[in-house]
């Protein structure tokens, strides 16, 4: 039987969320069809190469077409393939140093379709590279473990995080998300998500550091779970910041994810506050990650 255009599939993606990766199939999308996202989500190195050989593959086309051509550019010396390719490499970029020009009917139309094609892909480029670095980004630090221990003569969950770049972030807000395996009723395993409410969940202007609280009373979907009943459901946790950036002008976010592995059990954090000899505020940010048995 004929399949339908909507049978279409393609190969399997891994798709990574926090520490875990998911195998995804049977989606169909074409390359085309989410440049734009691909070209910015790519890394500097991905995206350099990759205009470097979309210039290059414009250039050899183009140098084709004039090499094929009946002398369409004056002053080639030997009307090599070379001597077309940096007359075309010149066009492209709009430089035209003038020692090469059309000379042709032929040479002028080839010359004008790849001006046309080097403007648009120069305006294309430069309003990649200025989406690339304008992008809003919080630069915040998050402890690499979690830990889970009395504060306040009540079991808390901790996260501790901090402004790497110490500029103020007003109006910050935290939000705290529990993943967890279950069962229905019906017998489905499926994942559901909780969101954890926390102690303090705004900050009016964070420029240093900040732990998050979450207590583990009665109503809490971490209650009565030890290690290995993490383990067995499968627990993640995720924590998003979000505030504006009074220099960028900007509202950032921020987002970190654990694993059940990576909660520590009956720790806390390392104090990293301090006095300096001369009375004033220390911060350690030496021993952030660290945790002590508490």
């Amino acid at each position: 039987m004929a399949k339908s255009p909507n049978d279409r599939t393609s190969k399997a993606r891994i798709v990574r969320f926090g520490g875990r990766e998911v195998i995804t199939e049977g989606l169909h999308l074409s390359f085309w069809a989410d440049i734009s996202h691909r070209c910015m989500t790519a890394s500097w190195p991905a995206f350099i190469g990759g205009a470097v050989l979309v210039f290059i593959a414009f250039n050899a086309v183009f140098a084709v077409f004039y090499w094929i051509g009946d002398q369409p550019i004056s002053s080639v010396p030997s009307g090599g393939y070379t001597d077309y390719l940096y007359f075309s490499i010149e066009t492209l970029s709009t430089a035209g140093y003038g020692d090469m020009h059309p000379q042709t009917h032929y040479g002028h139309f080839i010359a004008a379709v790849e001006l046309f094609t080097g403007i648009f892909s120069m305006s294309l480029m430069t309003g990649l590279i200025f989406a690339r670095f304008s992008r809003p980004s919080a630069r915040l630090l998050f402890a690499d473990n979690p830990v889970i221990s009395d504060h306040e003569g009540e079991q808390t969950l901790m996260i501790r995080l901090a402004n790497e770049r110490h500029n103020i972030i007003s109006n910050a807000t935290a939000r705290l998300w529990l993943f967890k395996n279950i069962v229905s009723k019906e017998g489905q395993p499926f994942r559901r998500f909780y969101e954890l409410p926390l102690l303090r969940n705004e900050s009016p202007a964070l420029a240093l550091s900040w732990t998050l609280f979450h207590v583990i009373d009665a109503g809490s979907p971490l209650y009565g779970l030890t290690a290995d009943d993490l383990e067995a459901i499968e627990v993640s946790l995720v924590v998003v910041v979000s505030g504006y950036d009074v220099v960028a002008a900007q509202t950032v976010h921020a987002r970190k994810s654990y694993e059940y592995p990576e909660i520590r059990f009956g720790e806390r954090y390392a104090e990293i506050l301090g006095t300096a000899e001369d009375g004033r505020l220390r911060i350690d940010y030496g021993r952030f990650h660290d945790t002590v048995q508490g």
